[in-house]
């Protein structure tokens, strides 16, 4: 991403920059959605990570769709960038079974740079994003994590279960 194009998802994100303006200004591009997975492809392949940022900004004002599954999935578990937290609120708004390895393994890795985070804010964002998804495989995720010895793990994925009886 050149910094031009940062600048443009700068306006986007803080200046009011319309979102079809947005697009005709970044690249000629049509589909919001589509230039969100192409950014993040980028992003992934350059290892930029404040392009990160700047691809997941575009993501969530046009929406996050299963095309952006593979490369948030991947994302989650790349230490290089420092979005992790956003990442897994993606994979939550997708709400598919196919995310919910990936939030589980979210919840028992911390990135060397939230290692002083004892709230595991991460953690506990992807606990968030499994009670977003219905279906077996996310329950048993939540059943697994409300055994965890780490407490703050255990009573997240325990509120969560808690919260999806009670739909």
């Amino acid at each position: 991403m050149t910094d031009e194009e940062r600048g443009l998802v700068m306006s986007l994100a803080t200046q009011g920059l319309p979102p079809a303006e947005f697009l005709k200004r970044f690249r000629c591009a049509t589909d919001g959605q589509q230039l969100c997975r192409e950014l993040l492809v980028e992003a992934i392949e350059s290892k930029v990570s404040e392009d990160v940022e700047w691809s997941l900004i575009v993501g969530y004002t046009f929406g996050f769709t299963d095309q952006h599954l593979e490369a948030l999935l991947l994302l989650a578990s790349e230490p290089w960038h420092f979005k992790h937290e956003d990442v897994v609120t993606a994979l939550g708004q997708l709400r598919t079974p196919k995310a919910v390895a990936g939030l589980l393994a979210a919840t028992k890795w911390v990135p060397a740079y939230l290692d002083f985070d004892e709230s595991r804010a991460l953690a506990v964002k992807a606990i968030w994003a499994l009670g977003s998804i219905s279906g077996p495989e996310a329950d048993a995720a939540l059943e697994e994590l409300m055994n965890d010895p780490e407490p703050i793990l255990a009573d997240a994925a325990a509120e969560q279960i808690q919260r999806r009886r009670a739909v």
